[in-house]
């Protein structure tokens, strides 16, 4: 790797060690773009525009919209997408459990996690807490991160179960609660909320609610012989939302309306009011243009002629089954960008969408590759297919090929990452 790489390797895992949670990945987000110069906008507010200007809004604190105007705004529009979400455990209301000297953590899963690669690791908490006010419609909002090993989940003995190399079915309410703390004899359940309080500096009492997520709180890191991997948690999807934003700060000053948007809640469908299948991003899109002065009837034909890269990840061959990729396309990590493309639609493109991309990467000297899941095999899906069904906008999807998709640790090779921001900024640039 070149310098540049390793740097570019350095910044993206100071991002992620940032963005513990949908909430935080949107704080780190609009931190880098402050410091570009954008302005934050809000709903509720008049939105005064101008051109060779960046800006960004947040909707409800975890999904992040933002965009930049050119001198030329119709030149062209161009949308970059991603998701600040990643495969976690979530911390259940009345939480705390004090079972036999241990004070432990009810949790759900959310989105499809690999069990058992978060057993016998250190975890920690990152969220949000709502705080009683004076107004019951606006609570006092805290972000909280406690950025140290709080918590671990237990790996019960070999020799207490002597078939676990066999393979170990974890239940989700049995097996996957995380321990905390010990407890005495005459300790009640009150040591999460009085926890709570400190990082809000309240009293536990004033705690209304809080969404919290249980992270990895692990560093990622640079490793193989020549440093060509990145092994990381929550690579999916900080990857595709740190090329979003840093691209888009670069490319700021071209003709056209460029707009990065992060979505929350794709690992669980994108059904929310700040997932992609809301209508807050197209009522956003008619603002934009309504405040710069255009017409409905003007945004309907930009729109038409519109272009969205849909960011998410794609599983890269594995070394030692091989055989679970399509029999013609085979990513591999470190030889590019991957074009994900499915007969079913779960993921979005069409012809002429994947030759744009091509196309771009070509210009760029960027390497690129195709995916496609096994016919014989189910594939994911992600927000692509569901963003274009709200706005019919030809859209595709590309992400950086990795091993180990939703583990508490990822693998990916660290030269992709650069090409999926060089596509990104060419993307925003031409």
């Amino acid at each position: 790797m070149t310098y540049s790489d390793i740097h570019l390797s350095q910044r993206l895992l100071h991002f992620i060690s940032q963005a513990t949670s949908p909430y935080h990945t949107v704080k780190a987000s609009a931190a880098i773009l402050k410091e570009a110069g954008f302005r934050e906008l809000r709903w509720n507010e008049p939105w005064q525009l101008e051109p060779r200007q960046g800006y960004y809004i947040s909707l409800y604190d975890s999904s992040l919209i933002a965009f930049t105007i050119g001198p030329d705004p119709r030149a062209n529009l161009r949308i970059a997408a991603a998701h600040t979400d990643f495969p976690c455990l979530r911390v259940k209301p009345a939480a705390a459990l004090a079972q036999k000297g241990y004070g432990k953590l009810n949790v759900e899963i959310y989105g499809g996690m690999i069990r058992e690669s978060w057993l016998d690791r250190p975890l920690s908490l990152a969220g949000k807490v709502a705080v009683a006010s004076d107004d019951p419609f606006k609570p006092a909002v805290h972000l909280i991160d406690a950025r140290r090993p709080l918590l671990t989940i237990p790996r019960l003995a070999i020799h207490m179960n002597s078939h676990v190399n066999d393979g170990v079915a974890l239940n989700p309410q049995k097996d996957m609660l995380p321990l905390m703390t010990l407890t005495g004899p005459g300790d009640d359940a009150s040591y999460f909320l009085q926890f709570l309080a400190a990082e809000c500096h309240c009293r536990p009492e004033d705690i209304l609610s809080y969404d919290l997520t249980v992270y990895l709180c692990e560093e990622g890191c640079l490793m193989g012989l020549k440093n060509e991997f990145i092994s990381s948690p929550r690579l999916d999807n900080l990857t595709s939302a740190y090329a979003c934003v840093d691209s888009l700060v670069r490319s700021k000053g071209h003709d056209g309306l460029h707009v990065v948007a992060l979505f929350d809640n794709e690992e669980v469908g994108s059904r929310t009011k700040q997932g992609a299948l809301s209508q807050a991003f197209p009522a956003l899109l008619e603002e934009l243009y309504a405040s710069l002065g255009y017409t409905r009837r003007e945004y309907r034909i930009d729109a038409s002629d519109a272009f969205i890269l849909s960011l998410d990840v794609a599983h890269a061959m594995h070394p030692n089954v091989p055989e679970k990729c399509d029999i013609t396309n085979m990513p591999r990590l470190g030889q590019g960008v991957a074009l994900k493309t499915a007969a079913s639609q779960s993921y979005a493109g069409d012809a002429e969408a994947a030759a744009a991309v091509v196309a771009l990467c070509r210009r760029a000297h960027i390497p690129c590759q195709r995916f496609v899941n096994r016919s014989d095999m189910p594939g994911g899906s992600t927000l692509g297919s569901l963003l274009s069904a709200n706005l019919p906008i030809r859209t595709m999807d590309v992400g950086i090929p990795i091993l180990a998709m939703h583990s508490a640790r990822e693998l990916m090779g660290a030269a992709d990452q650069k090409g999926l921001h060089d596509l990104v900024y060419t993307f925003f640039s031409i």
